[in-house]
């Protein structure tokens, strides 16, 4: 079963249980894939639908922040209630330790030297490491590694 027809399945075991906050964040998400498939004429693979959960996760991450920093907790709480339903379908994040070593990595197969590299090194960690880690972790990693070269 693909990850789209896994969510769709959830959809509706929400609906069975009247889990509306549930219910509710994954229409948001069937909405996000539907939007891009009709949006590029494509059919979502399961790549393609872990990309989009990480960029629904992450818009929510920035929209805690926000309301945390505004004094809105039952907003911050409500995003973050959306951000544990939408985790479910990422896979499983690799450690700091785990990325830097894979950074460290392709920055030796790349023969990257300094920050000048760094959209290069960059391009091919997220080629690699897509869905599976936090860009955000990978980015700190790759100018770690490319201050160290």
């Amino acid at each position: 079963m693909s990850l789209k027809d896994q969510i769709t399945e959830d959809m509706k075991t929400a609906m069975r249980a009247k889990d509306a906050e549930r219910l509710g964040t994954i229409r948001l998400l069937l909405a996000a894939l539907k939007q891009k498939e009709v949006d590029e004429r494509i059919e979502l693979d399961d790549a393609m639908v872990v990309a989009i959960v990480d960029k629904l996760v992450k818009q929510r991450k920035d929209s805690v922040a926000a309301f945390t920093q505004g004094g809105r907790t039952d907003l911050a709480d409500k995003e973050a209630a959306e951000i544990k339903v939408l985790e479910v379908y990422l896979p499983q994040r690799m450690s700091a330790d785990e990325v830097a070593v894979e950074v460290q990595a392709i920055v030796a197969e790349l023969g990257a030297k300094g920050p000048g590299d760094m959209g290069k090194v960059m391009g091919a960690v997220k080629a690699k490491l897509a869905g599976k880690a936090d860009m955000g972790q990978v980015s700190a990693a790759v100018k770690a590694a490319l201050a160290g070269a």
